[in-house]
């Protein structure tokens, strides 16, 4: 699939519960949502899932399509992460962070580790760089 889908909260969070069994009927993920509205919603959502590319029916089993997701965790994870960058904080992930520590929802060491993340991706970055 070459563009990502735009997700609502509610078909980001069916995505997940199929991404948890990798697949799934309907049935299933109405079963696995916390407080779920109906059956019939949940239905019309994978149905909009299925629409936008976001999952394919992979077979019939007894009288139910089972589903699985046609996008990756990763790529849909990035994508809705840099949307709400963009919306929220102007594509700027320094103000996010610096919110979450004023939240006190990251710690030092969680800086920290952050910190080594983006420094090893960076060296590995100035190696590439240098190869060419």
């Amino acid at each position: 699939m070459a563009r990502l889908p735009d997700l609502s909260r509610f078909e980001l969070q069916c995505l997940r519960k199929l991404w948890n069994r990798g697949e799934a009927t309907v049935r299933d993920v109405h079963g696995d949502l916390d407080d779920p509205p109906s059956y019939s919603t949940v239905r019309k959502i994978i149905e909009r899932l299925e629409e936008k590319g976001a999952i394919v029916r992979v077979r019939k089993d007894d009288k139910a399509w089972v589903y699985r997701s046609a996008v990756t965790p990763s790529a849909m994870l990035s994508k809705e992460i840099r949307r709400f960058l963009d919306a929220a904080f102007d594509g700027s992930a320094a103000p996010l962070v610096a919110q979450l520590a004023d939240m006190k929802e990251v710690s030092l060491e969680d800086i920290r580790e952050l910190e080594r993340t983006v420094r090893s991706r960076s060296d590995g970055e100035e190696k590439d760089d240098a190869s060419e």
